[in-house]
């Protein structure tokens, strides 16, 4: 694997966007850009977290909240560094002002630059490295852990990036896995972890648990913002999360290193914390409740446990957590593009008609397609198209399809759609019997649902349209002005 890594070249363009080498860097940016507010004053670690995570994200253009003094623990916790639109922008290096769908656009253009190979630092270059505790682990004396919502099962890290391998190719660096799944703190050196079966995850745990082998595991706490947002993004088994992030960072490569206990696994090298350990072979406990991004608690289910044996971390590390509730919270942010695109990308090869697509809502529960129709039937085809994708099969269950000049961002314009062009009984269609996800809570029984495709676009032939009708366009100068206006609001 070292020698494919040392021979890959990368030959994208020079990088413009800035690039942030972990949580810090960005933090800093935030703070400058006012984007980061601090809590000097010591709080407790329940309720204010939650409530500061509730609170920040659901103002508009909400900022990262960093508390500086936590009762009870050690170190600083921050929340909500993905948590609004401006902060989505200067992750990517963008102006905070940038307009969501430029952002769409700008991530869909940075993702043909993968891949690019990261860069594998030496241990003792790697911040994440600078303590190590390989006895006595106690995560509550690193980590300052608390309840997000208040009937969780317990205490959970709702923002790690966990790196796991495929049992049977250790060494294939195309199928070491970056992933992003809810983690409850069992003991002083145990945890639960998520693994539901559409997730990569659990593709490499059922591998060694037909042999009954143990998966080592590292997981990353506290990542520069790319990495985190990579780590929930749906992308192919075969696809290398770090290779996206340096396409995503406009060329620019990641540093990681090698894990300490396990040659096979690299994680970030100025991550905040790594905890290694393994994943008990055939060991299933009661993990949950907890409080999900549909906006209400899970439950509890039985879930794979691991044992954590060694910590490294940097000097008074940050611990980073985000909150889940209705949404809009920091998670809706975090993965509103990084579903869309990729949703984008796979539909995009096969219907060249599509012009946008928005995933936002609920981690793609409600897919929202932009499309040319070439002949009848098209909507309704190219959102069959969307839910046979990896993604959007077991998780798109809504899907409105419409006319290439409605900006699928723009909800009045979508809404104006539905208003105008859908004959209810022609447009809408019920398939049912198909795969849904489990957390949300109108799937019954849980991971079985139906499926719902509204066609909002306008009939083209063969399908008949009895009431064509003339678009107004705007007005000549209507671009004009809006230069003008904007230009006027900067000196307001």
């Amino acid at each position: 694997m070292l020698t494919k890594l040392k021979h890959k070249n990368h030959k994208g363009g020079i990088s413009v966007a800035k690039t942030y080498k972990d949580l810090r860097e960005f933090l800093a940016t935030l703070e400058a850009e006012g984007q980061l507010v601090r809590i000097k004053d010591e709080v407790m670690p329940e309720p204010d977290i939650a409530s500061a995570g509730r609170a920040a994200s659901s103002m508009k253009n909400g900022p990262a909240v960093l508390f500086e003094k936590v009762k009870g623990y050690k170190y600083s916790v921050v929340t909500n560094v993905h948590g609004s639109w401006p902060n989505h922008a200067l992750m990517m290096g963008m102006p905070k002002d940038t307009p969501v769908k430029e952002q769409f656009f700008e991530l869909n253009r940075r993702w043909d630059k993968y891949p690019v190979p990261p860069n594998i630092v030496k241990r003792e270059d790697a911040p994440c490295k600078e303590n190590v505790i390989d006895k006595d682990i106690n995560l509550f004396e690193v980590l300052p852990l608390y309840r997000i919502n208040d009937q969780d099962g317990g205490f959970f890290i709702s923002k790690a990036s966990v790196v796991t391998a495929d049992p049977d190719e250790p060494g294939n660096f195309d199928k070491l896995n970056v992933g992003t799944y809810r983690i409850q703190v069992k003991d002083k050196d145990r945890i639960g972890i998520q693994a539901l079966a559409m997730h990569d995850i659990a593709v490499q745990l059922e591998k060694a648990e037909r042999k009954n082998e143990k998966v080592p595991i590292a997981i990353a706490l506290g990542n520069n913002p790319l990495v985190t947002f990579m780590a929930s993004t749906p992308i192919g088994y075969s696809q290398n999360e770090y290779e996206f992030v340096g396409a995503l960072q406009d060329g620019v490569p990641i540093d990681i290193v090698k894990a300490d206990l396990s040659d096979h696994l690299y994680v970030p090298a100025g991550s905040e914390v790594i905890l290694e350990g393994y994943i008990e072979p055939r060991v299933r406990e009661c993990e949950g409740p907890f409080g999900e991004f549909p906006g209400s608690y899970s439950g509890a289910r039985n879930q794979c446990v691991v044992r954590i044996t060694r910590i490294t971390h940097r000097t008074n590390p940050i611990f980073e957590n985000l909150y889940l509730g209705i949404p809009w919270t920091e998670i809706d942010y975090l993965m509103a593009l990084n579903t869309s695109v990729p949703l984008y990308k796979q539909i995009k090869e096969g219907f060249p008609e599509l012009v946008a697509l928005n995933a936002m809502y609920m981690h793609g529960h409600v897919a929202i397609i932009s499309t040319k129709c070439r002949y009848g039937g098209y909507g309704k085809g190219i959102a069959f198209r969307l839910l046979s994708t990896p993604h959007g099969m077991p998780y798109t269950k809504i899907v409105i399809v419409v006319d290439e000049f409605v900006d699928p961002f723009n909800l009045e314009q979508v809404m104006w759609a539905l208003a105008s062009r859908v004959k209810p009984d022609k447009d809408v269609a019920i398939i049912p019997n198909c795969p849904g996800m489990p957390l949300d809570p109108s799937s019954y029984p849980a991971g079985m649902h139906t499926k719902m495709i509204i066609d909002a676009t306008t009939p083209v032939p063969p399908e008949p349209n009895p009431r064509a009708v003339e678009l107004l366009e705007p007005p000549a100068k209507t671009a004009e002005y809006d230069a003008i206006i904007r230009e006027l609001l900067k000196n307001i």
